[in-house]
């Protein structure tokens, strides 16, 4: 995920843009909802706050919210800034394949990635979410977002990113693809666009066998 120029360039900008984190209050409620269906079901290990952790306010969330967490993005000046404010965190540079985590990190308990796969070229998806299944206990959960292509016949679309190439996806078709890796679908949400959004994005929710 070769995101970090762009992203570097302006952290600040977007520090600003998003001063919690969240764009609305559907994501708020989604992310809130992914933290307590991992708490119902005992210690899982630790979670990661995957390719968009930002300025560190999401991993602060589910820190508060009583998660093990590990913040982790391809971006230096976005880690800067989560590692100032939440210096108690903890921060790894890494890309969407999670190729460079620790060793010894136990089997994690669950992935949160809010539109960081959106910057995975599509024909690499399959590897990123094969890796992810590698690094995940079994029964760990996993919540992506992304912005969707609403036309079942053109499932990946790419559309004009303002950072770094991206891609839209239609819901079935991603779904698709996590459960070629062994993912498979608990529930998704789909939002209309708004004056934060300017496609339709969704949220969908998995689970490792």
């Amino acid at each position: 995920m070769q995101t970090q120029p762009g992203y570097d360039a302006l952290a600040s900008a977007y520090d600003e843009a998003f001063p919690t984190g969240y764009a609305t209050l559907v994501e708020r409620h989604v992310v809130a909802l992914f933290a307590e269906e991992l708490l119902a079901d005992g210690p899982a290990g630790p979670v990661v706050d995957l390719g968009w952790c930002g300025a560190g306010h999401i991993t602060h969330d589910l820190d508060r919210r009583g998660l093990d967490v590990l913040g982790v993005d391809p971006s230096t000046g976005m880690l800067d800034l989560a590692r100032r404010r939440y210096p108690q965190l903890r921060w790894h540079r890494d890309d969407a394949a999670l190729g460079r985590l620790p060793v010894d990190l136990s089997p994690l308990g669950g992935i949160l990635a809010r539109f960081s796969l959106i910057h995975v070229a599509p024909e690499t998806v399959p590897e990123v979410l094969a890796a992810w299944a590698a690094r995940l206990r079994p029964g760990a959960s996993v919540l992506v977002a992304f912005q969707v292509s609403e036309d079942p016949g053109s499932p990946v679309l790419e559309f004009d990113h303002a950072v770094a190439r991206a891609w839209r996806w239609h819901p079935d078709a991603m779904a698709a693809a996590l459960a070629e890796a062994g993912l498979s679908e608990r529930w998704r949400l789909v939002s209309q666009p708004d004056d934060s959004n300017r496609f339709s994005t969704c949220h969908l929710a998995c689970r490792l066998a």
